[in-house]
């Protein structure tokens, strides 16, 4: 068992009280009895949680519409468990979703984890959704401090030159100012001249 399937299972079996219907659905191999807790009424949340992740895990794309929704879920490792698992999902709707979540303006205070999850696919989808993530981030007075670091990171990451002129404008911010000059710099082209902190020499 891998340490993210660890960490997802003991949460999860906290959740659920321990009970036998969570250690049949943690130890079965059957992806069709997974799927069916997917579809079936009055699942609780731990058990739709637990079939989408390790279907996800696996690439059986019937996990697909629930990751998603748990991708943009309130609750923090629900979000890092859905990211992990549709990373690993092979799903070709997955960028497309992942982009449509970071720039919902209405659901900005949950995109952290869509927005790792473009960095981790280095899909079309990616630079310019992270590029207009980081714009709106970058108004005076924004409380989603984290949620623009996540993007210069990710778009360090990418290191694509489209992403240039927001990362020179996140210099002036200095919660984002160092991440900043070093994405800068993992762009092809930079000189040393370019990517500076305001105010360094």
């Amino acid at each position: 068992m891998d340490e993210e399937l660890r960490t997802l299972t003991e949460r999860l079996r906290a959740e659920s009280g321990g009970t036998a219907a969570f250690e049949r659905l943690a130890a079965t191999d059957d992806h069709d009895l997974l799927a069916g807790v997917l579809t079936a009424p009055g699942q609780p949340l731990w058990a739709r949680e637990l079939a989408a992740y390790r279907l996800g895990t696996a690439g059986d794309r019937r996990a697909f519409e629930a990751l998603v929704l748990l991708l943009n879920h309130r609750d923090p490792p629900r979000c890092a468990a859905a990211a992990h698992a549709l990373a690993r999902l092979g799903d070709p709707r997955t960028a497309r979703a992942a982009a449509a979540l970071a720039t919902n303006e209405l659901r900005v205070a949950y995109a952290l984890h869509p927005v790792r999850l473009l960095a981790d696919l280095r899909a079309p989808e990616a630079v310019p959704a992270l590029i207009t993530t980081l714009r709106r981030r970058l108004r005076p007075h924004d409380p989603y401090r984290r949620v623009a670091l996540a993007c210069v990171e990710a778009l360090g990451d990418l290191g694509d030159p489209r992403a240039e002129p927001v990362l020179n404008e996140a210099l002036a911010h200095p919660a984002l100012a160092e991440a900043a000059v070093h994405a800068l710099a993992r762009i092809p082209g930079q000189g040393s001249a370019r990517g500076r902190i305001p105010g360094q020499r």
